[in-house]
């Protein structure tokens, strides 16, 4: 399990909690159902790529689907996209 921290200034403190009751309660359902999305499409490519090639599923609950796929981090993809400018 990870654990993150955020700091905000008081001018965005102010500002978050114009619009939120509880900010942690904000914070954390934008965080969660960021999440949410991120790991359906996860599902829904490993899936697709694991039919195509005729491999069996990893995983019978979208967490262990997700655990079992393999998916590049925005920083590796980031990283390939700034090696591949590089070089031309």
């Amino acid at each position: 399990m990870a654990t993150y921290t955020i700091t905000l200034s008081d001018a965005e403190d102010k500002a978050l909690h114009v619009v939120a009751l509880d900010a942690q309660d904000w914070i954390d359902n934008v965080v969660h159902e960021r999440c949410r999305v991120a790991m359906e499409d996860i599902v829904a490519n490993y899936v697709k790529e694991q039919l195509a090639a005729g491999k069996p599923l990893q995983g019978s609950t979208t967490e262990e689907i997700v655990l079992a796929a393999d998916v590049k981090s925005a920083a590796e993809r980031n990283a390939e996209a700034s090696a591949t400018q590089a070089q031309a």
